[in-house]
């Protein structure tokens, strides 16, 4: 199998419990990789044969803009619409980071990691 892997997509969003985050809003890092069969991609070299990766970046851009309480409802929400948008998808993974959280100590991010099969 083979894989897209978007690193490092930077947004600002409103995702929090407290009543803070969701007015001052935080900075956040998504790292997402999809498994699929590319070998008709790679000696078609067309676009339809593929995962667009631009359609990767814009559901995670659509999704991270839709407020969550908990980081793992937003990661949740990602792998579904990967699903049920992108049929050649087997596997993913989604890493959705809140950087610098406000937990009372100096902690760069909090991350969760989630992952679907087909």
């Amino acid at each position: 199998m083979n894989a897209i892997i978007l690193e490092n997509i930077r947004i600002f969003s409103n995702h929090g419990c407290l009543t803070e985050e969701s007015k001052i809003g935080s900075n956040y890092r998504v790292d997402l990789k999809v498994e699929a069969d590319l070998t008709k991609s790679s000696k078609s070299d067309d676009l339809n044969d593929t995962v667009d990766y631009v359609s990767l970046n814009a559901i995670v851009k659509e999704e991270m803009a839709i407020r969550s309480k908990l980081l793992e409802h937003v990661g949740k929400r990602i792998l579904d619409r990967i699903f049920n948008e992108l049929d050649l998808v087997s596997f993913a993974e989604v890493k959705v980071c809140k950087l610098n959280p406000p937990i009372g100590g100096d902690v760069e991010g909090v991350t969760i990691l989630m992952t679907k099969r087909r």
